[in-house]
């Protein structure tokens, strides 16, 4: 079967992919802020927190990580509104969930960058009369993100990826545009292709920045 091409047909529509990108890049930065948030909150209370405490953080963290995004999506904007009485927007449950998707696996991030500091650097600083608190902000928190720096950006490269499916609860991201496109004009190649191609231009330096962070971090280990 020959397939005529015809790109231009998008030209019109431009303004709709902007748009979609927009809303892709905000969602994904503003939801990698507040995963990081609480994946640091998370991750220090997995190294330090009483067993009672500690508990709970485990099953927000498995649970999260172990359930598909896109059920956790669906059940954030259908079921969660119905348990709480509250509306809720689908843009407030995408971010909601992005959030503690992403969190959930930042909390693993610092967990492991924290571990992996030396226990030594935690008794340097008892014996220079340093507080526990004082202790984890100026000695081992900075040591450990030089360690998880490569990591936060590859699983910021996965919270760009992930911000795809809050298209299924019509938000308009930069996938739900081309459907809302593709729709208007009937050209499905033409507009997913672009789709990809936008996708692959905004994730492939951020890829190749973590490769490099990562090689540099092994060099200096």
């Amino acid at each position: 079967m020959n397939y005529a091409w015809d790109f231009g047909a998008l030209a019109p529509y431009t303004g709709l992919l902007w748009k979609g990108l927009w809303i892709t890049i905000v969602f994904t930065v503003t939801t990698a802020l507040a995963g990081l948030a609480i994946g640091l909150v998370a991750g220090v209370l997995r190294t330090n927190a009483p067993r009672w405490i500690n508990v709970p953080v485990i099953a927000y963290i498995e649970i999260f990580r172990c359930t598909p995004l896109l059920v956790q999506l669906v059940w954030m904007y259908y079921a969660l509104p119905v348990l709480i009485q509250v509306e809720m927007s689908p843009g407030m449950a995408c971010f909601l969930t992005l959030s503690l998707y992403g969190g959930a696996f930042y909390a693993e991030i610092f967990r492991g960058g924290i571990e992996a500091v030396d226990r030594g650097q935690w008794e340097a600083g008892k014996a220079l009369g340093m507080r526990r608190g004082r202790i984890f902000r100026r000695l081992i928190l900075p040591q450990a993100v030089r360690v998880m720096i490569p990591s936060f950006i590859n699983q910021t490269v996965l919270q760009l990826k992930n911000t795809s499916l809050v298209s299924t609860v019509a938000v308009g991201d930069l996938l739900y545009q081309g459907s809302v496109i593709t729709a208007a004009i009937y050209r499905p190649l033409e507009t997913y292709t672009v789709v990809a191609v936008v996708y692959f231009v905004v994730l492939f330096p951020l890829t190749l920045a973590a490769q490099r962070l990562e090689a540099r971090m092994g060099a200096h280990r």
